[in-house]
């Protein structure tokens, strides 16, 4: 048999099984890719939670590197997850309820709080947005006793909270002479701040976020209405009717003790006109 010469030498049965060789390893090789390309999450039909140790694949991470890799919710921090993890495992964000109506003070006749809450609708998956906080809390001043009866003392100084809190707070029953007289709607009264303690502007707690807008030499608004309001002097505590602009009047807002200050009286209107965050409420 003629054997034909390869690079000036005649190829031998030695030379052509190394030949022979290279096919079986290319079809070994494409065998193993195949393997690579069913490998991963969706193939194996996993999705796991938590960081499970057990919940592996064989085959292309996200970083384009071929290992072990993860198909449950940590492996989304850890960088670890299968190529198709994303596909296989869909992230759920949190979802929770409405808030739900605010309770009533914590306390009676004295400055409090008063809280609403959330709750979770669907737990966040597979690296899902987090839930927001459940609770939220407000200050609130409440002028009756739990049975019912008035708190029969003089606020002072005057309580305040913001606008806001008006909105959900409990009206509380008049008498029929207050309800014909149409005072018993509430006014306004514009004080300009004069002082304040260095607490107001540290508070970042969300419900009392509404203390960074007091500063000193701002004209803010404060409305006055039920059940803050005397049923038998149809004004409220604090705001300053039987004195002059001249005079400093002390305040103190609700849900913080440490804020607090001075402010003078410069009118009574029948409606607050002021911007929104420049406008509380007497509680």
């Amino acid at each position: 048999m003629h054997l034909k010469m390869f690079a000036g030498r005649p190829l031998t049965r030695f030379s052509c099984t190394h030949f022979l060789v290279f096919p079986l390893t290319l079809l070994l090789l494409l065998l193993e890719l195949i393997d690579v390309a069913n490998g991963g999450c969706i193939e194996l039909g996993r999705c796991c939670r938590g960081r499970d140790p057990t919940c592996t694949s064989k085959g292309w991470r996200m970083d384009r590197t071929y290992a072990t890799c993860f198909c449950d919710d940590a492996c989304s921090l850890t960088k670890d997850c299968c190529y198709d993890y994303l596909q296989a495992c869909p992230a759920v964000p949190c979802s929770v309820s409405e808030w739900s109506h605010w309770s009533g003070c914590t306390a009676q006749c004295k400055p409090a709080t008063r809280v609403r809450r959330r709750y979770i609708l669907q737990e966040p998956q597979n690296g899902g947005e987090p839930c927001p906080p459940l609770e939220e809390k407000a200050g609130c001043l409440e002028y009756e006793t739990y049975q019912g009866q008035p708190c029969g003392q003089s606020l002072v100084p005057a309580f305040i909270t913001a606008l806001e809190y008006s909105k959900g707070r409990k009206k509380r029953a008049l008498p029929a002479v207050v309800l014909s007289d149409s005072e018993d709607e509430g006014y306004c009264v514009k004080f300009r701040i004069e002082s304040l303690s260095p607490y107001c502007t540290r508070e970042h707690r969300p419900y009392a976020r509404w203390m960074l807008y007091l500063r000193e030499g701002y004209t803010v608004c404060v409305a006055c209405q039920s059940p803050a309001m005397n049923s038998q002097s149809h004004q409220c505590a604090g705001d300053g009717t039987d004195t002059d602009g001249n005079k400093f009047l002390n305040w103190q807002a609700v849900g913080n003790p440490l804020c607090k200050g001075t402010w003078r009286r410069v009118n009574q209107t029948h409606e607050c006109s002021c911007p929104s965050v420049h406008s509380f409420v007497f509680t």
